[in-house]
């Protein structure tokens, strides 16, 4: 057997395969003893006859074929092994001459994996974000939870910013009721911004029982389309308006909020709850950083056959997504005022710097020699069966050899990230 290779890009290889007679050999010998099992010949059960009596009334044809499906076979993941390249999907095989019992040759196309230098990951120079939270952050919690142990009251008086109305409205464009734009019993807090501008404004000023016609025209850069820039009217029937009445922020109000005494106690509190949060985020936040500067600094090139699976994963979590709601992907583009070219761009963009982060942290792993031991993924399978205790198709997977290993790799890429972490601190 010879074999010949030849680079197409860095991420796909063509290999030509000769065969001679002696390679050829052996896969006769394989398919005249395969056919022979369909053969019946007078005296014998069927697939029982002497091989050379079997082969004797075999189509030629049919045992040429055979052999070159078997030779081929047997060698492409030999050649490929030769030329030390990993397929990364089943070889596209196309044959280029056949003499049956003499000679063969075919080329074997596939994507492999590229060739990947890393760049200097021990010096990334990536600034991790601060972590600040100001008295206002701490006053927006605050208010918020004012908010949920405010006591709402009916008023007979005339709505201002601040209270909460309750409203049925119809929203017109060119005098036919649009999509989206009608709702009955609606609770609306004025001031809160929830609508398009003017709207809340309008309200003001008029009480329960009140009939009127609001006048708008929605922004220019409206995420639907239909109504950017549109002039509409909202015909409004004002319900109810109700006061809002919020606790006074004192030692009352803290005990409500938790075991504190003191107001002081409450923002302390919030202040810790706050810092962890957004150390988890900018943690995050500073490991995606990280690996887009490996990734930028080093050179890699994404196998295309990766960057379609990624496609397809994204477009499967965007219509999962989608179909929570009731709606499709065509109604998710629409929202985003995207085109399916926009969405097809942006998402392949996405996979691509996916693709070349997952290759950048398997070769960073082989470079310092990461590994798991055989106790840590025990304990995560462990940690996963009591998540997943009450899904039994999850646990059913859990037993499977190849979600074992699929842990076991998800381990090691995410104790390389953090090692990562340590080497840029």
């Amino acid at each position: 057997m010879k074999i010949k290779s030849k680079k197409l890009s860095d991420t796909r290889i063509e290999i030509t395969v000769t065969l001679e007679k002696t390679d050829l050999e052996p896969a006769r010998a394989k398919a005249i003893e395969r056919l022979a099992k369909e053969v019946k010949l007078e005296g014998f059960r069927k697939g029982k006859a002497p091989k050379n009596l079997a082969e004797k009334v075999l189509d030629k044809n049919m045992v040429a074929q055979e052999t070159l499906d078997i030779a081929i076979r047997t060698t492409v993941p030999v050649a490929f092994k030769e030329v030390e390249k990993a397929p990364l999907v089943i070889p596209n095989v196309n044959v280029t001459k056949y003499v049956p019992e003499e000679s063969a040759e075919y080329t074997a196309t596939a994507d492999i994996l590229p060739e990947i230098k890393l760049g200097n990951y021990k010096n990334l120079k990536v600034k991790k974000q601060e972590n600040k939270v100001t008295d206002k952050d701490i006053d927006d919690i605050i208010n918020n939870i004012r908010k949920a142990y405010s006591e709402k009251k009916v008023a007979k008086k005339k709505a201002e910013i601040g209270d909460e109305v309750i409203i049925d409205f119809v929203g017109k464009k060119d005098n036919e009721p649009f999509k989206g734009g009608t709702a009955k019993d609606y609770h609306l807090e004025l001031g809160s911004h929830n609508f398009i501008p003017g709207f809340e404004e309008g309200i003001v000023g008029h009480e329960s029982g009140d009939k009127f016609n609001l006048p708008l025209t929605f922004p220019k850069n409206y995420h639907e389309k239909t109504l950017a820039g549109q002039k509409t009217v909202f015909e409004v029937l004002l319900k109810q308006v109700n006061t809002i009445e919020a606790p006074e922020l004192n030692e009352e109000f803290a005990k409500k909020c938790g075991p504190f005494n003191t107001m002081s106690e409450l923002r302390t509190d919030i202040e810790k709850n706050l810092r962890a949060q957004n150390e988890h985020r900018i943690m995050e936040k500073y490991k995606d950083d990280l690996v887009e500067a490996l990734v930028k600094c080093s050179k890699i090139s994404a196998p295309e056959i990766l960057i379609d699976d990624q496609l397809r994963i994204i477009k499967l979590d965007i219509e999962r997504n989608a179909a929570s709601t009731g709606e499709k992907l065509e109604d998710y583009l629409k929202a985003n005022n995207m085109s399916e070219d926009d969405w097809n761009k942006q998402a392949r963009d996405v996979a691509e710097k996916r693709v070349k982060a997952s290759l950048a942290l398997q070769v960073l792993a082989q470079e310092i020699e990461m590994s798991v031991s055989e106790e840590e993924v025990l304990a995560k399978i462990t940690e996963l069966k009591d998540v997943y205790k009450k899904s039994p198709e999850a646990l059913k997977n859990l037993k499977d050899p190849r979600v074992k290993t699929d842990i076991k790799n998800r381990m090691i890429i995410e104790k390389t990230l953090n090692r990562l972490v340590e080497i840029n601190s």
